[in-house]
């Protein structure tokens, strides 16, 4: 049955891993948790990211989506919650204090701070709070997906993007994990870690701005 629906599928996945891999908020908290924790909080991180896709493939499918955005009211409110948590976010990062002297010989769960609950729900909220996404996915599935496709393949369609969402950052976490990179992170880390929360309360006040 998926077959009918190939080149609309082919379109779909293309236009999405191009947004995934461009750099943004889930790009800086990804790098972020696997320098500092470590690939096992780094994936599960990502895991939270790619969970975090269901939300807005779920409210686009049951047109909750296309109400947000006809409300500016609900979309102002959307966009502060994102950039509040985005700042929060920031903030943490900004004021935080150095781990230390770490022993990359360790598995990370030896010496990591966040739970594995707490790098998924990062992750997770990272995505889900993020206004942008909203309005990628409604635009795709509005301009990319046919009305008459049937819901169990556009739902097929969102599986698919989560997946290949954390699998992406999967392999972002994987990178950034690796001794070597972690070992030069850790040399400058209270720099690296101020510079990606201003990075991220950048993010967020950009996105104040265009929501005046």
């Amino acid at each position: 049955m998926l077959t009918h629906y190939w080149p609309e599928f082919l379109s779909l996945a293309i236009v999405h891993l191009l947004a995934v891999i461009l750099p943004g908020p889930d790009f800086a908290i990804s790098v972020r948790q696997s320098l500092r924790y470590g690939h096992l909080i780094g994936c599960l991180t990502a895991i939270g990211i790619g969970m975090g896709i269901s939300v807005h493939v779920l409210y686009t499918l049951v047109g909750v989506g296309f109400f947000i955005q006809k409300n500016e009211w609900l979309m102002l409110l959307f966009k502060s919650a994102g950039a509040l948590y985005l700042c929060y976010l920031g903030w943490k990062l900004i004021t935080s204090k150095s781990s230390g002297v770490i022993d990359l010989e360790q598995p990370a769960s030896a010496h990591t701070k966040m739970s594995k609950w707490q790098a998924i729900s990062t992750g997770f909220m990272t995505n889900a709070l993020n206004p942008k996404a909203t309005i990628f996915f409604l635009a795709i599935f509005t301009t990319l997906v046919s009305p008459n496709t049937p819901t169990n393949i556009q739902i097929f369609y969102g599986v698919w993007m989560c997946v290949v969402t954390a699998l992406w950052f999967i392999l972002v976490s994987l990178l950034f994990s690796r001794a070597s990179i972690r070992q030069a992170f850790l040399k400058r880390e209270t720099v690296v870690e101020r510079g990606i929360g201003v990075v991220l309360m950048g993010m967020a006040i950009k996105l104040i701005m265009t929501s005046v």
